[in-house]
């Protein structure tokens, strides 16, 4: 077979397969010779070979018969002046990868260099974020368990793990937590964590160089791919091929990959369905907005943490529960109203009480009474208690609308900034004494009756949702 002919196949070897793959994986091929039945061909790398005998050498052996070559196999021979540098002179000796065996890539090929493209320099990690620092509650709990599993680092029992949620829920959290388990208890795994970001921009960086081989081996060499947010990657056709492709290589490896994102698989907007179909392959785990008692907890364990910086600060009762309460959706917001508090406070050399905190933090709980109002809460309770909304704002006082009524106003007294008068006068222009006497009802009625107090925080939960 003459190279004129071999290259009029490449140009239908390119209709088949598509521009992307005949430009990575075709195009670089050199023929060589073709002798007792074998075509043999020169490639830049031993994983190429591998690669291309493992995905294309049935297609290259049809289209050459077809043809008229009598060709029983292919052979693959790494070229003596590949343009990779190779980490040690043996791996400039020709490595022959025929198309019915399977060879793993050549060791010398895994060594890494001073060179960004030849080695792998994973994300930092956050020395805050560990499994121990992690507080666990119902909404993050199958989370947090399927993470804990997944750093054991023994066989792989589901991949890939997704973990998704909306923002400040603790996904970032259990990813670091994960890398630094699997550190600790398994050092001899090679363990990559990044953002898409730095994929993308690490691809991006293969292509201007023109080292695709480097970045393909590289990224296929891993033990456990960590990639966080990877829904950047949507709409970016090429990397998402790119990223499709090694996710398909370190799977049929047996490799651990673990991915975040910020809604499901299914409904990230641009993400290829090849793409959602493998990630929906795996154990996809929703971490849930936080409810009450969690973000209570997480209070908790950062005020202990911060009494090594600020042993003397003292802080009023009340005063956790409240953020607990107005702060519910975030819980980077959370915390970082919480260092906000105890850096004010220091700083003026005050006890953090009510008055304080409502003035420290005075944006941060505007920002978040905008999404609970008084005419919300009622139409939920009248709901939930399946009573008309005029009953609750209404003058009638018979039980069945009184006890809903005073758990509205309840609700309305923890979940807005709404002063006694204000609510007062949203039910209906009552005296805030009523309010009051409503709120401090539920608040007694709480610890005695457990109806009452289930029904508070299902109503809370639904609100806060």
């Amino acid at each position: 077979m003459t190279q004129e002919k071999w290259g009029q196949l490449r140009q239908k070897l390119l209709k088949t397969v598509g521009q992307n793959n005949y430009t990575t994986w075709i195009e670089p091929l050199e023929f060589e010779e073709l002798q007792d039945g074998v075509a043999v061909f020169s490639v830049p790398t031993n994983f190429m070979g591998n690669y291309v005998s493992q995905n294309f050498a049935d297609l290259i052996l049809y289209e050459l018969n077809t043809s008229g070559e009598a060709v029983q196999r292919l052979a693959f021979r790494v070229a003596a002046n590949s343009p990779v540098r190779p980490a040690k002179k043996a791996t400039a000796a020709p490595v022959t990868v025929t198309a019915d065996a399977e060879e793993e890539p050549s060791a010398d090929m895994t060594q890494t260099s001073n060179d960004p493209m030849e080695s792998l320099q994973a994300a930092p990690l956050d020395a805050r974020f560990t499994f121990e620092s992690f507080v666990v509650g119902k909404p993050n709990e199958l989370a947090h368990a399927a993470a804990r599993r997944v750093a054991e680092g023994g066989p792989v029992t589901f991949n890939p793990l997704v973990l998704y949620g909306g923002v400040g829920l603790g996904k970032t959290h259990l990813m670091h937590a994960i890398a630094w388990e699997l550190k600790v208890k398994h050092p001899e795994l090679n363990v990559l964590y990044l953002s898409a970001e730095q994929f993308m921009y690490r691809f991006v960086q293969a292509l201007r160089e023109r080292r695709m081989m480097d970045f393909k081996h590289l990224f296929r060499s891993v033990d456990v791919l960590m990639v966080d947010d990877v829904q950047f990657i949507a709409g970016k056709d090429s990397t998402q091929e790119e990223f499709f492709h090694t996710f398909n290589a370190l799977v049929d490896q047996n490799k651990q990959i673990i991915i975040s994102a910020d809604r499901a698989p299914g409904e990230i907007k641009d993400l290829e369905d090849r793409v959602k179909s493998r990630l929906q392959c795996g154990l996809v785990v929703d971490l849930h907005p936080t409810d009450y008692e969690l973000r209570l907890g997480i209070l908790q364990t950062k005020v202990q943490q911060y009494r090594s910086t600020y042993p003397d600060l003292k802080i009023a009762d009340g005063v956790l529960e409240f953020l607990a309460h107005r702060i519910s959706t975030n819980v980077r917001v959370l915390e970082g109203a919480l260092t906000r508090l105890f850096a004010f406070a220091s700083l003026v050399g005050r006890e953090i009480d009510m008055e304080l905190t409502q003035d420290c933090l005075a944006d941060v709980l505007r920002a978040s009474e905008r999404k609970i109002t008084v005419e919300e809460i009622q139409r939920k309770v009248s709901d939930y208690y399946n009573i008309r909304l005029s009953d609750i704002i209404g003058p009638k006082r018979l039980r069945s609308y009184a006890r809903p009524r005073q758990v509205a106003m309840y609700l309305c007294k923890q979940l807005t900034s709404r002063s006694l008068p204000e609510i007062g006068r949203r039910f209906g222009g009552r005296d805030h004494t009523t309010v009051m006497h409503g709120v401090r009802r539920i608040e007694e009625l709480k610890l005695t009756d457990g109806q009452i107090a289930e029904d508070v925080e299902m109503l809370r939960r639904a609100l806060e949702a």
